[in-house]
């Protein structure tokens, strides 16, 4: 299944506090829920001023509509062509 990268610009976000960060997490695992089996929310990183999030769908347009049903923004919505880390040199 494809994998994406999501970049969301939310200002303050490396200020929300935990139960804010719970509750951002809640709604989009009911998104999830309603959305079906075919969308995964592989993890998320948070930055000062935005949040990026790695997902595993079957396109784009499932992406957004996440973030549309979850009121999240969607910046920049990126698909991942390959995953490199320091074992990629030793090949």
């Amino acid at each position: 299944m494809p994998q994406f990268v999501i970049e969301r610009n939310i200002p303050s976000a490396g200020k929300l506090t935990p139960a804010e960060l719970q509750a951002i997490s809640a709604t989009s695992c009911g998104v999830l829920r309603e959305l079906g089996p075919s969308i995964q929310w592989v993890h998320s990183y948070v930055t000062d001023d935005k949040i990026y999030c790695v997902y595993n769908a079957p396109n784009e347009a499932m992406v957004r509509e996440h973030a549309k049903q979850g009121g999240f923004p969607a910046n920049c919505v990126s698909q991942v062509r390959s995953v490199i880390n320091p074992t990629t040199a030793e090949a």
